[in-house]
Order: C-alpha cells, then sequence, then structure tokens
C-alpha cells in the first residue's frame, strides 16, 4: 500500500503554538479557529452544578437511565434527564426517538444557561443524523456558562460526530469518556473513578492513558488518590514510530470519522494545519473485521485527513481483528509518513477505556525504547 506524504514532524515539538483566542471565535473563512485549552487550573464541575442527560443516538431501558442518574447524583450533581431519553423512533429500533426529538434534547440541553455540562446517556447510530438541522450561531452563544466558563460535551463512539461538530463550529474542549449508561459504569471498577477524576479535577498536566504503576523519574503522575481509588489497568501503551510532537488532539472513533469526511466538520481536512496549527489524531474501534478497518483508513488517507498529523495515537480496538494485525496495517499507511506513532493508549471500548479530553493542547512523547507518554499541557 503506499504511504501518504504529510508533512514532515520530525522538529514539530519545538514548532509554536497555533493562535488562540479566549472563547469560541470564527475567522474570515467562518471556520472556528483554536482556543486556549480550558479546565487547566479549575475543574469543568463541582459539585451542586447541573448537568443535562441526553440520547441522542441509541435509545436505552429504563434500569440503565436510572443507573446513570444515581451515578451523576453520587457527584453531588442536579440531574436534568432529557424530555426525550425514553422516546423510541416508530420505525427503527437502534433510535432513541426521531430525529428531531433527539435534536430538541441536545438544543435545549446546551442553550439551557444553567448547565455545566451535557451528558450522552449511550451511544449507538444516529448522532450525525442530527448535524444538519442545528444552529450552531445559537449554540456557539450559549457555549459559556453565565460565570464565563465553558461547558462541557462528554460522551464516546458515536458521539464522536458531536465532538467534530462541537471542535468545527465552536472551537470548544469536549470530552471523549466512557458513557454513564454504558456496561462500563457498571461493571468496571475504574471508570467511574476515573471519568469523575476528568469531571472534578483540573486538566493542566494531566497525563492521558492507563498509567504505568510506579512512576519513573521526570514522569507525570495522574492525579487520581491511589489510596481511594481502585487499581486502575497498567499501560500497555507502546511506540510504532518513535518522535516527540505537540499539538491539538483530535479524532475518535474510526468509523465515525471516515462517516463525516466530506461533511461541513471535516471539510478542508487538507489545509486544517495551516488553519488551525499542529494536531495530534487519536482513532480507536469496535466490532470491525480488519478488512473493513483497512477499507476506513483508505476514506482517511484519500480524504487527507492524516495531512494536519503531526502524530496519531491508537486506542483500544475491542472485538476487532488482533491488535497487531491493526498496528502493522496503520504502519503499512503512515510507517513512512515521518510522524510519531503510538498504539495501545486503552481509550475507546475498552472495558476500563481512560477519558481522553479533545479540543485541548497536548504533548505526545514516543521514545523508540520505553513507555510513550501523553499529557494536557499547562499551559
Amino acid at each position: 500500500m503506499d504511504s501518504p506524504s504529510p508533512h514532515s514532524t520530525s522538529s514539530s515539538a519545538s514548532r509554536p503554538p497555533a493562535s488562540a483566542t479566549s472563547g469560541p471565535a470564527q475567522g474570515s473563512s467562518g471556520l472556528a479557529q483554536a482556543s486556549v485549552s480550558p479546565y487547566l487550573d479549575t475543574a469543568p464541575l463541582q459539585a451542586g452544578d447541573t448537568v443535562r442527560l441526553i440520547a441522542p443516538s441509541g435509545p436505552t431501558d429504563e434500569v440503565s437511565l436510572l443507573r446513570a442518574i444515581t451515578q451523576l447524583e453520587s457527584w453531588g450533581l442536579r440531574v436534568v434527564v432529557g424530555d426525550n431519553v425514553r422516546a423510541r423512533h416508530p420505525r427503527v429500533r437502534y433510535l432513541a426517538g426521531t430525529d428531531e426529538q433527539r435534536r430538541t434534547d441536545l438544543v435545549e440541553a446546551w442553550c439551557d444557561p444553567d448547565a455545566a455540562a451535557v451528558i450522552a446517556l449511550r451511544g449507538g447510530f444516529g448522532a450525525m443524523r442530527l448535524l444538519d438541522g442545528i444552529d450552531f450561531d445559537l449554540m456557539r452563544k450559549h457555549a459559556l456558562r453565565p460565570d464565563g466558563r465553558p461547558k462541557l460535551l462528554t460522551g464516546s463512539s458515536d458521539i464522536t460526530a458531536l465532538h467534530q461538530a462541537w471542535d468545527h463550529h465552536m472551537s470548544v474542549a469536549t470530552l471523549f469518556c466512557p458513557m454513564v449508561g454504558n456496561d462500563p459504569f457498571k461493571n468496571s471498577t475504574v471508570v467511574p473513578a476515573e471519568v469523575a477524576a476528568w469531571l472534578f479535577e483540573p486538566w493542566g498536566g494531566r497525563e492521558l492513558g492507563f498509567p504505568a504503576g510506579e512512576p519513573q523519574a521526570g514522569e507525570r503522575a495522574a492525579p487520581i488518590d491511589a489510596s481511594s481509588a481502585p487499581p486502575r489497568p497498567l499501560s500497555r501503551a507502546r511506540t510504532l514510530v518513535p518522535g516527540t510532537a505537540k499539538g491539538r488532539l483530535g479524532g475518535g472513533n474510526l468509523s465515525l470519522v471516515a462517516a463525516g469526511m466530506g461533511s461541513p466538520e471535516l471539510a478542508g481536512v487538507r489545509e486544517l494545519r495551516e488553519r488551525s496549527g499542529p494536531s495530534i489524531l487519536m482513532l480507536e474501534d469496535v466490532e470491525e473485521e480488519l478488512y473493513r478497518l483497512d477499507n476506513l483508513l483508505v476514506q482517511l488517507v484519500r480524504g487527507g485527513w492524516f495531512d494536519s498529523a503531526d502524530a496519531v495515537v491508537l486506542g483500544s480496538w475491542q472485538d476487532c481483528a488482533e491488535v497487531d494485525e491493526v498496528e502493522a496495517l496503520i504502519m503499512d499507511y503512515l510507517g513512512e509518513a515521518g510522524i510519531p506513532i503510538v498504539s495501545e493508549m486503552g481509550f475507546g471500548h475498552d472495558p476500563d477505556a481512560p477519558s481522553t479530553p479533545l479540543g485541548v493542547s497536548v504533548t505526545l512523547e514516543a521514545p523508540a525504547r520505553g513507555r510513550p507518554r501523553m499529557w494536557v499541557d499547562e499551559t
């Protein structure tokens, strides 16, 4: 397979960051420009905050919904449930209500002046169907809380479509994390505490992925109190192509990123780096055979998505092909691209998946020997 030829990033760590603004902004092209990373010194949420719980994709059941509400309330949050969370599409079983019902809940939740965060109950399918009917000028006007802090959108998997839209249209950071209505919150001993740490602690300097166990000299330890939290799985991360990179973190679920190629949210991807500065792109997926992953990567390569990448970071490939097969496939396409590539960072559909902020500036160190590390920049 031919490799793409994006810019070389051998000196990406020394490049100046993209120009920043203090909040969501529009450039002369009409596209959102990069903004300052939020939540570096203050946490996104605190006890007493109001959060809106919605189902923008697949349907849920009453047990999962009540479990999600109980979990959020146990953190001291006030939970407002979308009017259509319990709805069902009249024709297809895989959608939680009609597009209009799900879109209404999403827009009303984001525009609620009392809401500190909008939390997706679960993924599945359907979030991308909502985008064309959203007035993003209106959404942008409601991107900040009354105290000036940005609101937060959380979710993963199918919610990748919303992460991309929030980044493109509003240039706001979001949190790619396990969802309160899904099995990890029921079965994992570490996911609830790990998600809570990203919601109730500042992000600046925090390391992404699974921890390494005992921190080595110079390493940044995750700010989770080990005395009160269950032991987290140890890092399996390894370097495929060594190097160092710094940039805004983007990406998400491979299937959703590929499905978005050609959409307004991913228009002009070949010029993205020039417009928004350095970027590090992450990918993960679930229940996809190797030939399907190959086809999805072809879409991204031919569409120029990787041309904006200063590094590529791979998460989990739950119930997909074997990890070494996925890595070999990635190397076929990107091994000669001149950018660092890291595998097995864990985010995505791993049963204990760590959370990952999107739209924030991060640094990646991928040594030829030793564990690669990525963390949120502190400034």
